[in-house]
């Protein structure tokens, strides 16, 4: 792997705990990571709580660490010291003000991380995505990494990066485009209606 990219050090159980759960589940990983320090991932579809599993325990087999957000009620309990040792932030959704300017500082400041984001944040079918993905690398000047999950494939695919413009529609219409092509679990579609 490169060495720009985040990465786990002397974790070599976790690898190992991860290279099982991705062989047991038969998922599979294609594309090729980008050589950069900091950067946005958007992962979608985002159909199941199994995504969540998936997508780390992947990144555990390739020896990434990535930084990655949640709903809070996730952190509770025992669950939340685990979550945090994967890389997890949580998040309060009910106020989102001043979340993507202390992001946006962190991304920054880092130097090193890949902050990875459902753009529809949630498992359900939406309208349209949220947008804090967009402002964040924006405000961070730093590209976004379009991650996909293809249920019927059982693959986890990774995009070419793709350079914010400021135009965010426009950009949010070239990024419905990259995720078009795939399908979450039960065929649910990244891409608004």
């Amino acid at each position: 792997m490169q060495p720009a990219i985040p990465r786990w050090s002397g974790r070599w159980l976790w690898r190992i705990l991860g290279w099982l759960i991705v062989h047991a589940s038969r998922w599979r990983v294609t594309g090729e990571f980008p050589n950069r320090a900091r950067l946005v991932v958007i992962a979608a579809p985002h159909s199941s709580a199994w995504d969540g599993v998936f997508g780390i325990a992947a990144a555990m087999t390739l020896g990434l660490r990535p930084t990655w957000m949640a709903k809070d009620s996730l952190f509770r309990g025992p669950l939340g010291w685990l979550l945090r040792q994967l890389g997890g932030v949580a998040t309060d959704r009910s106020n989102p003000s001043g979340v993507v300017g202390q992001t946006v500082a962190a991304l920054r400041q880092s130097p090193a991380m890949w902050l990875v984001l459902a753009p529809e944040a949630t498992r359900r079918k939406v309208a349209k995505w949220r947008t804090g993905f967009y402002h964040i690398a924006v405000g961070a000047g730093v590209p976004i990494l379009p991650v996909y999950f293809h249920y019927p494939e059982r693959r986890i695919g990774i995009g070419e990066l793709f350079h914010p413009t400021g135009d965010m529609d426009a950009d949010l219409r070239a990024l419905y485009e990259i995720y078009r092509p795939w399908r979450g679990k039960d065929g649910k579609s990244a891409v608004p209606d």
